[in-house]
């Protein structure tokens, strides 16, 4: 089964480990809801040095182009950021659907908890 490629955005601490550990927990969420996650924010860091003007631009422009090639945008984490903005802006220039990691979740289980699933009992991996 193909599954749309989803970008993952969310308003990060500035904590490196926090930051990651928390794009893991959307990454599989979004995953586990049937979509293929993309987090910049997992993969970038590794190899371009934010601190330098030059890579901090190629960053931007790379999460751009992963974002203009992605189904829909998954906004994550109960605050909204200047880039969360600037994300769902682009989403909607380029008519690519935004909506929230419940919004995902909720269709996936009709708004319903499924009796027999780990629905019940997973913490809510949107909210901080």
């Amino acid at each position: 089964m193909k599954r749309p490629l989803a970008y993952i955005t969310a308003a990060w601490s500035g904590d490196r480990n926090k930051d990651t550990a928390q794009a893991v927990q959307y990454c599989r969420a979004v995953y586990e809801a049937g979509f293929s996650p993309m987090c910049p924010l997992l993969y970038l860091p590794l190899f371009l040095n934010n601190g330098i003007p030059e890579e901090h631009k190629s960053g931007i422009d790379m999460g751009r182009d992963l974002l203009r090639r992605s189904h829909v945008l998954v906004v994550c984490g109960a605050e909204i950021s200047e880039e969360v903005k600037n994300d769902i802006a682009i989403a909607g220039r380029l008519n690519i659907t935004a909506t929230t990691l419940d919004g995902i979740l909720t269709v996936q289980g009709q708004g319903r908890v499924i009796i027999g699933t780990d629905a019940e009992t997973k913490p809510d991996v949107c909210k901080k």
